[in-house]
């Protein structure tokens, strides 16, 4: 049902997002075309410092959104993101990998960090209120909805399910929906490095 859930959304959400890509473009991912400026967002890490999503010289940024209670996207993702960053090797260290969560109420700052770095160091665990969050959820074309658990796991959250590739100066420029093989986005992102 969950599974079912998530694809539903993915579909819905990433309709105005989809109907601008193509398989053009080189991109072994769904290719956005043109490619679109995203706008920067601001988050607090735990240790009280700031981190952004605004574009960084030389450094293409990998985003997702999901949240550390998810029994199958999410962990399958960040497993998947944990191959691409070995596979590129020291140019890993030029992209940055970002995990947004779509639960901040369970979800704390300091979770979300926690929860990404679990499948590698390097990965950025970022959490928002409410407002930020929603924002940017908007800005991506994602959607999130509650759905009733049990007791031992509390709710669930239907969630879009893709990954998005933004270039260094801040372009949306691929799209990857679930299911997609992680060598696809290794592949793209070696060639914007």
């Amino acid at each position: 049902m969950f599974a079912r859930v998530t694809r539903r959304c993915t579909l819905l959400a990433g309709a105005a997002l989809l109907t601008a890509c193509d398989l053009s473009g080189g991109f072994k991912g769904m290719a956005v075309d043109p490619p679109r400026d995203m706008p920067a967002f601001v988050f607090t890490r735990t240790d009280g410092s700031s981190f952004t999503t605004a574009p960084e010289p030389g450094r293409p940024m990998v985003l997702f959104f999901g949240y550390t209670h998810c029994p199958d996207v999410c962990p399958t993702t960040l497993a998947d993101w944990k191959r691409v960053h070995a596979k590129l090797g020291d140019d890993a260290k030029r992209v940055r990998f970002v995990f947004v969560t779509v639960d901040p109420d369970r979800d704390t700052p300091a979770v979300a960090e926690r929860y990404a770095r679990l499948y590698d160091a390097a990965f950025e665990g970022v959490s928002g209120d409410a407002i930020t969050t929603s924002r940017m959820m908007d800005a991506f074309g994602v959607a999130a909805a509650r759905e009733p658990g049990t007791n031992a796991t509390g709710y669930l959250v239907s969630h879009s399910s893709q990954v998005f590739l933004v270039d260094s100066h801040g372009k949306l420029v691929a799209l990857y929906p679930f299911g997609t093989g992680w060598d696809a986005l290794a592949a793209d992102l070696e060639r914007l490095l």
